[in-house]
């Protein structure tokens, strides 16, 4: 009895703790920042499909646990009935693992194909060279003959982590429009992320690596290399910044503008 009212009581607790952050956002993503485009989403929700699976097969166990310690404690010295040669419960053993895996696979496999899919003519197409210690972001687009031109660059310089402000490189883009980013890196391995993206890339010499998303949040997300790159990893940090398509076409313009003006003189 008294083990009872102490597993009633730990449960009481449980939901307690869960009532008590269900309301809350940061709760119910598991840790993950809040996502900014569907394909951060569709991550998203497979990271919450998985702990549901998760917090499913740990309630089973822990019930099948506390269900063996209730009602088939050791009561007398006869050894109980053995099911090592049972058939059905051994194909079970093997069939509820199996099930399991091949859920999680495809719901991982289906995710992955969506996440990782490429448009044939993307409107935005930045180029991002990873170098030490800063970023690259070269906005492309093609001319009347369909020859790739650079239209817009920004240079970052290494950035400062324990600064309050800094002159960190901003990646501008539209919101609602498919955004193409193409991975370049001038020495060792990089790695572009923006957890806002819940995605991250590497980024290595020698190989380019690209992949696509739309951003339908505006605002100002931080972005920075996560892959240890050398004594000053951490001042690659950058911004990527999500505008309205007006703002795009104008930051684009501009850039434009100066170009001509650059090369004029």
């Amino acid at each position: 009895m008294r083990s009872r009212r102490a597993i009633k009581s730990a449960g009481a607790l449980g939901l307690l703790a869960l009532s008590a952050t269900a309301c809350s956002g940061q709760a119910s993503r598991l840790g993950m920042p809040e996502p900014i485009g569907p394909q951060a989403e569709r991550m998203l929700k497979l990271w919450q499909g998985s702990w549901i699976a998760a917090f499913a097969v740990g309630a089973v166990v822990w019930g099948l646990i506390i269900w063996a310690v209730l009602f088939h404690r050791k009561r007398s010295d006869d050894l109980p009935p053995q099911v090592r040669y049972n058939m059905p419960i051994e194909i079970l053993y093997t069939a509820v693992p199996f099930v399991i895996i091949a859920v999680l696979f495809y719901f991982t496999a289906r995710d992955e194909n969506y996440v990782e899919k490429t448009t044939k003519n993307p409107p935005v197409v930045v180029d991002v060279t990873a170098f030490q210690w800063s970023w690259q972001f070269d906005y492309k687009e093609k001319d009347a003959t369909g020859k790739e031109q650079t239209v817009a660059s920004v240079v970052g310089q290494p950035v400062n982590p324990n600064a309050t402000s800094g002159a960190k490189p901003v990646m501008t883009i539209p919101a609602g429009e498919h955004v193409r980013v193409r991975l370049h890196s001038n020495d060792v391995i990089h790695s572009f992320w923006v957890p806002a993206l819940l995605y991250k890339k590497d980024v290595m010499p020698g190989y380019d690596n690209e992949f696509e998303f739309e951003a339908t949040k505006l605002g100002t997300y931080e972005g920075r290399c996560a892959e240890l790159c050398g004594v000053d990893h951490s001042r690659m940090l950058f911004q990527l910044k999500v505008v309205t398509p007006a703002q795009y076409q104008k930051f684009i313009a501009d850039s434009k503008a100066a170009l001509a003006a650059g090369g004029a003189k």
